[in-house]
Formats: structure tokens, sequence, C-alpha cells
């Protein structure tokens, strides 16, 4: 059974960061591609940043140069670290692990960008 955990989300100043964290059982996040993906109030789900197997990362125009997704292999977590933060990038963070059988997703957490 694959289960993902986020972690890290909080209040912060506009113009501030946070690292968020994404803990993995069940499943190797360097065997797989991991992503994150966000939602904001009355918006669609959309996709942050991904990071391949051999390490590769990719991210949304909205998002590029701002923040930055990692993994630590050996503990099977991935991160996000968001600097120069934005009101619009308030919103619930998820991490997403899509595998041969099913697509994983964790519970969220919160990021909010407001002074």
């Amino acid at each position: 059974q694959v289960q993902l955990v986020e972690s890290g989300g909080g209040l912060v100043q506009p113009g501030g960061s946070l690292r968020l964290s994404c803990a993995a059982s069940g499943s190797s996040v360097s065997m797989n591609v991991m992503s994150w993906y966000r939602q904001a109030p009355g918006k669609q789900r959309e996709w942050v940043a991904r990071i391949t197997r051999g390490g590769v990362t990719n991210y949304a125009d909205s998002v590029k140069g701002r923040f930055t997704i990692s993994r630590d292999n050996a503990k099977n977590t991935i991160y996000l670290q968001m600097d120069s933060l934005k009101p619009e990038d308030t919103a619930i963070y998820y991490c997403n692990l899509p595998t041969i059988t099913a697509i994983y997703w964790g519970q969220g957490t919160q990021v909010t960008v407001s002074s």
C-alpha cells in the first residue's frame, strides 16, 4: 500500500519561503516520476513541478525560477522549496505518484501567502 504524507505548509508573508515535504511509503521515490500539484479555492487542481527517475525537473511557468523540486532517496522523500512566494501561490499542495496500477495522492498541506 502506497502512502504519501505532505508537511511543511503554513502562513507566510509575500516574498517569504517555505519548504514542503512528501514522505512516501510502499514505493520508492527514486524509481518513480513524482510531482507536486496545487489547488486554490474555487479553481481546478494544477500541476506545479515534476522530478523524473533520472532527476530531471520540470516546472509550471507560474513557478519557474521560484520553486525547486528535489528528493532524498535515503529518506524516500521529495521536497518543494518555494521562494519569493506570492499571494497567488495560496493553495493546498499535494504530492502525486503515478504507478502502473494506480495514481496516489497525499492528503495535502495548506500554504497561505498573506500579509
